[in-house]
């Protein structure tokens, strides 16, 4: 079972990411960057292309790997991820044992600024679409077949480096499911993660808010309005600095975009 890793990234100017990454399966690296170049080659006995493309969009650099990907087995990564030596071989296990399972998330260690490790993945299970909003896109495995034949792909108004922020790996779970995929999730630890500061958060500003209704009017479309009262709401210590009335207005104002 062949396993290749999809990595986003940006301003790479070496191949010293695979080493910082522990990368030992063949991978694609996104990097984003100022220039235009493929680059094809073999590390460590592993096959390793760089596409380094001049322009932005965390789903667009996401897509052009995935178009790309020709493995059985693909996983997407950030840059800021970690493997532990044997991530490959806990990942085919994982895909052997499960056989239903056309998307896996894998647990990580989530560490923000080197402290406080903690688990991503808390159970096992096949998941709806309720937890499918609960996952990164850095904890994705998945059969390259299976997404490529329901033509799944990343939504290029969400994410880093886009019109709205954040969002873009819960819409992508959401239309694996919605598409009829079956989605697993496993406490099996694959690596650590080394959250630094937010390329997208940058506190609980007007746009953090207006950005969230409008990713809740794309999922559900006809409960936008209400899920974002209920968030809100259920969130209420959390944004009382910025003000539960005007949190909610902001978010009412981003359902009513039209998709």
């Amino acid at each position: 079972m062949d396993i290749q890793v999809l990595v986003a990234t940006m301003h790479q100017t070496d191949h010293s990411l695979l080493e910082k990454m522990n990368i030992k399966t063949d991978a694609i690296i996104g990097n984003q960057c100022d220039h235009i170049a493929i680059e094809a080659f073999e590390w460590n006995g592993n096959n390793i292309t760089y596409l380094n493309f001049a322009e932005r969009g965390v789903g667009l650099n996401r897509n052009n790997a995935l178009m790309r990907a020709s493995a059985e087995i693909c996983l997407f990564a950030d840059d800021d991820v970690v493997y532990y030596d044997n991530y490959a071989e806990i990942i085919e296990k994982e895909f052997i044992e499960n056989p239903k399972a056309d998307v896996i998330v894998f647990n990580m260690k989530w560490s923000r600024n080197g402290v406080d490790l903690r688990d991503c993945v808390h159970k096992k299970g096949f998941i709806g679409r309720k937890k499918a909003s609960s996952y990164g896109t850095y904890l994705i495995g998945f059969r390259s077949a299976r997404i490529k034949a329901k033509n799944i792909v990343f939504h290029r108004m969400f994410g880093g480096g886009t019109e709205y922020s954040c969002g873009e790996d819960t819409i992508f779970l959401q239309d694996c499911i919605k598409k009829g995929l079956k989605v697993y999730r496993t406490t099996s630890t694959i690596g650590i993660v080394y959250h630094g500061e937010s390329t997208w958060f940058k506190g609980y500003t007007d746009k953090f808010f207006y950005d969230k209704g409008v990713l809740y009017k794309y999922i559900y479309p006809l409960l936008a309005k209400p899920l974002s009262l209920y968030h809100v709401i259920k969130h209420r210590k959390m944004y009382s600095n910025f003000g539960i009335k005007k949190a909610f207005i902001q978010m009412w104002k981003g359902t009513k975009v039209k998709f």
